[in-house]
């Protein structure tokens, strides 16, 4: 998509994501196969529900359909939210991330999979499970040691309110 194309869209598309209290993480236009398709990623601190993304994929359509930001052929609109183990890039995609499991990759090497406990502005106050029984242990990560990140899925963790139960 070229750079043109790309502010134009998001121009036409973010007043509408901001009217519904979202975020715009990304917008991504490709081929499929004839037809193109435009695929956008909203996102809020409380998630995005289904509902949220129907009313505002029909807005986008009307908006679009108004212009020719798309050019005159056949495209497919996908509006949703990022997936549950999508890359943390954003401050506040880590914010959104506290007490979650995630693997980070180190600038140094290596990576860390530890639990989020707090965001500032500098980086991370995490706690790392313990192995084999021993106790889980503190640590600080700030954003520049910090190369790539990722939540991880857990299927086993007790939600807090069943561990206060």
């Amino acid at each position: 998509m070229s750079t043109t194309q790309s502010d134009r869209l998001r121009g036409l598309i973010e007043p509408l994501v901001h009217a519904e209290n979202l975020d715009l993480e990304e917008i991504e236009v490709s081929r499929a196969g004839r037809r193109g398709l435009l695929r956008i990623v909203v996102d809020s601190d409380e998630g995005v529900e289904l509902d949220t993304c129907a009313e505002l994929s029909r807005a986008i359509s009307a908006k679009l359909d108004e212009t020719d930001a798309m050019g005159d052929g056949e495209y497919v609109l996908e509006v949703s939210s990022p997936g549950a183990d999508r890359p943390l890039s954003e401050h506040r995609h880590y914010v959104r991330a506290t007490g979650r499991l995630v693997k980070l990759q180190l600038v140094e090497g290596g990576d860390l999979v530890t639990r989020i406990l707090a965001v500032d502005e500098d980086g991370l106050d995490t706690e790392v499970p313990g192995v084999k029984g021993r106790k889980a242990t503190a640590r600080r990560v700030e954003f520049a040691e910090i190369a790539k990140a990722r939540v991880e899925i857990e299927f086993n963790r007790k939600d807090k309110k069943e561990e206060e139960a």
